[in-house]
């Protein structure tokens, strides 16, 4: 049994995907952010046959929902209604920034030139990164 894992953004949004046996995620892909991202996000759970999506739950450092959870909550509702599938909400906290740094990238104003972090900021695949490590920590309570 698979599930799809979603680090939602308002531009970008990080798509991950786990192994067969529900037990490791993977980063999948990244969709741009708009009018055809709940198609787009619906078509990989169809064709990836998953028995639920996971979508990051976005909060301040005190607990509280952020200005970007309005935009999660309306696209959970749209995804649960297209896809048909169970939506659940896993807290993420710094899963961008853990996405980067297993990458390699440096915190602004770290030492160094900057240059290859700047590059590796580029990388498109760090929304799919942070996908899989708000899918894994799903998984991993799910299974414990």
């Amino acid at each position: 049994m698979r599930f799809l894992g979603i680090d939602f953004g308002t531009k970008r949004v990080g798509v991950a995907l786990s192994d067969e046996t529900g037990r490791l995620a993977f980063p999948h892909s990244v969709i741009l952010n708009d009018k055809n991202l709940v198609a787009e996000v619906t078509q990989i759970a169809r064709d990836q046959k998953v028995k639920a999506i996971i979508v990051g739950e976005s909060k301040n450092l005190d607990g509280k929902a952020n200005s970007l959870m309005k935009h999660v909550e309306v696209f959970v509702k749209a995804i649960h209604k297209e896809a048909h599938k169970p939506v659940y909400l896993e807290p993420e906290f710094w899963s961008s920034f853990q996405a980067g740094r297993r990458q390699g990238r440096r915190q602004q104003g770290s030492r160094g030139t900057g240059v290859r972090a700047e590059q590796r900021r580029e990388n498109g695949m760090l929304d799919a990164s942070a996908a899989a490590i708000i899918l894994q920590s799903y998984l991993d309570r799910r299974n414990s």
